[in-house]
């Protein structure tokens, strides 16, 4: 069997009772060879933290692939993609994802976030940009997250109308970097996710 990136948050986005968000960390740390393999493949293997657990690629739309997981607690299925351009060329970065997640015992059907995969510069935003269309996410570690439920929802809405999406973040050694998404099939794989998670 073929690897998959390692995935599994340990919890999601919680929305408390005055409507603030606090993130749950994920921990994803992708092979970066696994979109390839994964039109080859009907289930691949995921490695999650201390754990072996298994995800299953339920199908995948054009450059983007949705994936579910199941345990005896919780089910998590996620949308998932890989630059197809990042700049610059030959920087020593881990896997590059783009995440929409969803968790449905916990309440969540599209968890936006991004793996940039090194560790990102202490109080600096991290820039998705779809057309004209610019949204700010917050970073934690080597990943990035929307902090607005609206404006989660407006990004959604941008990457199903648009065709490709950029994320420019800056390293903590001060390094810029930009990464280009397809946004081809995207629609249907959300579509897909929430299918698979309801």
């Amino acid at each position: 069997m073929t690897r998959l990136p390692d995935f599994l948050y340990t919890g999601g986005w919680r929305i408390n009772s005055k409507f603030k968000r606090t993130v749950h960390e994920p921990m994803i740390t992708p092979d970066t060879r696994w979109m390839k393999a994964a039109t080859l493949a009907g289930a691949l293997v995921v490695a999650i933290a201390s754990v072996a657990s298994a995800a299953t690629l339920v199908k995948t739309y054009r450059d983007w692939s949705v994936f579910s997981h199941e345990d005896s607690n919780k089910k998590i299925c996620f949308a998932a993609s890989q630059p197809k351009d990042s700049t610059p060329e030959g920087a020593n970065r881990e896997g590059v994802f783009f995440y929409v997640s969803a968790w449905p015992k916990d309440g969540v059907k599209s968890e936006v976030s991004v793996r940039l995969g090194y560790q990102i510069q202490q109080g600096s935003t991290v820039k998705v940009s779809v057309g004209a269309e610019d949204y700010d996410l917050f970073a934690k570690d080597d990943k990035a997250f929307v902090a607005d439920p609206t404006q989660e929802l407006k990004l959604i809405e941008s990457m199903k109308r648009g065709s490709t999406m950029k994320v420019e973040a800056t390293s903590d050694s001060g390094s810029a970097t930009a990464d280009t998404f397809s946004l081809i099939g995207i629609s249907a794989a959300l579509k897909g996710l929430s299918e698979t998670c309801p």
